[in-house]
């Protein structure tokens, strides 16, 4: 637990880097569809779809995923998009590179449309950042504050 605490506390330092400093890392965008969530208000799991989309070159990824939540989480919410810019150390990206697991602090809203944020960091040699504050939107009722952990899985280009 106190490893999550202190990655989600670097994920937020990272988040103070400047725009144009930013932006020599930035390798792409990862967009997800979530499936529907019931909170069960310790946590919840939620499976993912998700895509890829490489700048330089410009391919596209398919990876499969799992969202887990753990804090206070009470509500349902129905079919979810998740969207993430995707840092990194180097632009060298392959049809793997995001497979691993992040972690990091999560929190949403839903009464009627809902958004959401997510910081998370991780994945191969925890080289990978998922940009803070990423958007979620879903539909539902439901609230949701705690640590997050998402898995992702490679299954190719597409």
């Amino acid at each position: 637990m106190r490893v999550n605490l202190l990655l989600a506390a670097a994920t937020v330092l990272m988040c103070a880097v400047g725009p144009a400093h930013a932006e020599r890392f930035r390798v792409g965008r990862l967009i997800c569809i979530g499936t529907p969530r019931v909170g069960l208000v310790v946590g919840s799991t939620q499976s993912l779809r998700c895509v890829f989309h490489a700048r330089h070159p410009p391919g596209r990824y398919v990876y499969t995923g799992r969202i887990r939540r753990l804090g206070l989480d009470v509500g349902v919410t129905s079919v979810s998009s998740l969207s993430w810019t995707v840092l990194a150390r180097n632009s060298h990206i392959r049809p793997s590179t995001l497979r691993g697991r992040y972690v990091g602090a999560s929190s949403n809203i839903s009464v009627g449309p809902g958004l959401g944020v997510n910081a998370l960091i991780g994945g191969s040699r925890r080289a990978i950042m998922l940009q803070p504050l990423s958007v979620e939107r879903s539909i539902g009722v439901s609230v949701a504050a705690g640590i997050a952990s998402l898995t992702l899985d490679a299954r190719g280009s597409r």
